[in-house]
């Protein structure tokens, strides 16, 4: 036995069998995961769940009546047998099926009139929604024949029933059975032993009641009442431990040691600034000061730089590059893409002219090298890059993941920038900071708007500057659906709004989904290749299929190319040289031209197949656009019907450019994932009951309690159970996160 019961295993509890199903499906492993493994919802007696809306192939549990059951012979000679049972809830019916001697044995206990609940997995059959085998529980007086049916009856009646999170190997009411044998068991010792995370003085302040009532309430609940104290007080158990650990984090970030950086009043960064033809943003000078206030204290800045699509960010992540120059330190950054990396290397060299051209010819004095680092590159140019980062000609290197291999050596990084952060995982962040000979400042950049929620969750451990002011001369963005299978004619206007920019003097993006090369063939012949997502939908569009069709029809006579990942570095590149000095009219691309590229003539974008990416993609694509004087149209060709979710979604890209609300629709229309990081850990989600969108008072009140106890108590020696349960929220893998965030 533990010193707490909630770390035993399960096999004590529900045995050998079951315990390992709920470990290998559900991953409950100990009466703790079982107990935090919470309903989905609740039905009441009597309540009658809805069977219109029952997803296909998705394992569900429904509470219905039998309306009707028949048993019917089939095959030779009549050797068949099928059981038919028809359930209602008044909203639509489901078909339950059985056979065989599953017919005989279920036809006696599944006749019209009884009540229960049911499982399975929701299959189409002539047209007909049905449960084939389903598992179930009858919940009326006749359901049983023992003298304990209603005794068993009474345990559900009067009382909100919980319906679990459930898969095939292991049924909703199975899971509740091993729910209540936990109960009991901890009940019958008085829940002794059981910590509580939550300090005494928090949970009276907050009016939350203790665990074990919380854990009773959720699973056991006599009223809704029941159901939202418990809700309340579990939300705020995975807020707190969590902000806990991000607020530890912060601390110890603190207390490493950093070289501060101070640029001076007359060097490269003053240089810079005298040569801009514009005036920085309000916005990009407030973020500027947090960066320098940062940038010059003797630990180690950590800052996410989040913004508006064309706000200015790579202005801002570069001034604090030349602050550090003028330290005599290096900066690094980390592009996820070459096209990314190559774009950013090519708009830096534009913008600081002369100064990036030190030791060069008609160079500057107070200049530095600006080097690029690809896989891509050649021998000889990859040589000469090394050595200038080692030798420390160059202050400001540009690269993609070659710059955290093994042989690129620093003489002093200073500044690391991470452009594009959730492209890159822990360790190769990790591994890039790792070349300083004390800990560099980071500076972390996302194009992509994150709500406040999940900037103190996701980037916990990370200060935040929202840039959300446009530079002046940004032009405004038109954005309209084009719905290609209701009105075919709209695509064809499509087209001639594209030459119609062309020959105003303007450029355009055509965007698809996939490629479209003999990749795509490859992947056909193994029986991989993209499918429907509902087995009749045709395969996304092309870029190679839909640029041929452009310029031997609709576009024909316009300079029309292709850019895809799968070219040659040097042909991309050469594509979008000659694309941004106006030499190309339309560029048929895939999403490699998400971030980054910036061609200020380009006015227009066609998005093939709209509804097959995300809100927050489409939003980075249409960010392309509208990037100079005249204005930007962006047009989201779909075929999805006016009624359905991809429509719904592709309404809203259209009707609002604010990114922080379309970053809101985008994470209520997905899974939330672990905000530990589930692409690093890929573990289950820590958060069961708290969402980063709906629970933002809770979230931001957590942080505040939380910073304020380590900062009173940083070892939390005044608070074992809160450490024990930081212990189980931080297994390895998530603990390593947060110790390389």
């Amino acid at each position: 036995m533990t010193g707490n019961p909630l770390d035993d295993p399960l096999r004590k509890l529900v045995g050998d069998r079951t315990a390992k199903v709920l470990s290998e499906h559900l991953g409950l492993r100990t009466t703790g995961d079982l107990l935090h493994h919470y309903p989905r919802r609740y039905a009441e007696r009597g309540e009658l769940t809805r069977l219109a809306d029952l997803p296909v192939d998705e394992y569900v549990t429904v509470v219905a009546q039998i309306a009707k059951a028949d048993k019917r012979t089939y095959g030779r000679g009549g050797s068949g047998v099928r059981l038919e049972v028809v359930v209602t809830d008044g909203s639509g019916s489901l078909t339950l099926v059985f056979f065989s001697k599953a017919a005989h044995a279920h036809a006696h206990r599944l006749i019209p009139g009884r009540r229960g609940m049911f499982s399975g997995k929701v299959s189409v059959f002539n047209r007909t929604r049905q449960l084939a085998h389903p598992d179930y529980q009858l919940l009326d007086a006749e359901a049983d024949d023992g003298p304990d049916a209603k005794e068993a009856v009474d345990a559900f009646a009067n009382r909100l029933i919980p319906l679990y999170p459930a898969v095939k190997q292991i049924t909703s009411w199975r899971i509740a059975q091993a729910v209540d044998t936990a109960i009991d068991s901890l009940g019958a010792i008085g829940w002794a032993g059981v910590g509580e995370p939550l300090p005494a003085e928090l949970r009276a302040g907050r009016e939350l009641v203790a665990l074990p009532e919380a854990l009773e309430k959720v699973h056991r609940p006599r009223s809704k009442q029941d159901i939202e104290l418990a809700r309340q007080r579990l939300k705020w158990d995975e807020a707190f431990v969590l902000q806990v650990a991000l607020a530890r984090r912060r601390a110890d970030e603190s207390a490493l040691p950093a070289v501060p950086r101070v640029p001076g009043a007359d060097g490269l960064l003053a240089a810079f600034d005298r040569r801009l033809p514009f005036t920085l943003t309000e916005g990009q000078q407030a973020v500027s000061a947090e960066i320098f206030a940062d940038l010059a204290t003797d630990h180690p800045m950590h800052r996410l730089l989040q913004g508006e699509v064309g706000s200015g960010k790579t202005l801002v992540a570069l001034r604090a590059m030349l602050g550090v120059v003028d330290t005599g330190g290096q900066a690094a950054m980390l592009a996820p893409t070459e096209v990314l990396a190559q774009q950013h290397h090519r708009s830096i060299t534009e913008m600081m002219g002369d100064l990036a051209e030190s030791g060069m010819l008609g160079g500057s004095d107070l200049g530095t090298k600006v080097v690029l680092l690809t896989g891509s590159m050649g021998a000889a140019a990859r040589r000469q890059a090394l050595l200038d980062l080692v030798s420390g000609d160059a202050g400001i290197v540009i690269g993609t993941h070659a710059l955290i291999e093994d042989k690129v050596r620093f003489r002093d990084l200073g500044l690391v920038v991470v452009d594009e952060q959730h492209r890159f995982g822990v360790e190769q962040r990790d591994a890039l900071r790792a070349k300083a000979e004390q800990p560099p400042h980071l500076l972390v950049m996302t194009a992509t708007p994150i709500p406040r929620t999940v900037a103190m969750t996701v980037f916990g451990d990370l200060e935040t500057s929202v840039l959300d002011q446009l530079p002046a001369g940004r032009s405004p963005i038109a954005s309209h659906v084009v719905p290609a299978a209701e009105k075919p004619h709209f695509l064809a206007r499509a087209w001639e709004r594209v030459r119609e920019e062309v020959e105003s003097g303007h450029q355009g993006y055509v965007v698809c989904p996939r490629i479209g090369d003999e990749e795509d063939a490859k992947a056909a012949a193994k029986g991989t290749a993209p499918k429907a997502d509902d087995g009749e939908r045709r395969p996304p569009l092309a870029v190679l299929d839909v640029a041929d069709h452009l310029a031997k029809g609709p576009l024909g006579g316009l300079r029309v190319e292709v850019l895809h990942g799968r070219m040659a570095p040097d042909a991309k590149d050469d594509v979008m040289r000659r694309f941004a000095a106006g030499d190309v009219d339309v560029l048929v691309a895939t999403t490699v031209i998400e971030v980054g590229v910036n061609v200020p003539n380009a006015t227009a974008m066609v998005i093939m197949d709209a509804d097959r990416f995300g809100v927050s993609q489409l939003h980075q694509l249409r960010g392309r656009v509208g990037r100079g004087s005249a204005p930007g149209l962006c047009l989201l060709v779909s075929e999805a019907p006016e009624a359905s979710p991809a429509r719904t979604r592709l309404d809203a890209v259209a009707r609002t450019l604010d990114g922080f609300e379309l970053s809101r629709i985008d994470l209520e229309q997905r899974r939330e994932g672990d905000v530990l990081g589930q692409a690093q850990s890929g573990s289950r989600s820590s958060l069961r009951v708290l969402t980063v969108i709906d629970d933002e008072d809770v979230i931001a009140a957590a942080r505040d309690e939380a910073t304020a106890l380590v900062a009173a108590d940083p070892e939390l020696a005044a608070h074992p159970d809160l450490r024990s349960a930081l212990e189980s929220l931080l297994d390895a893998d998530r603990e390593e996160f947060l110790d390389k965030g």
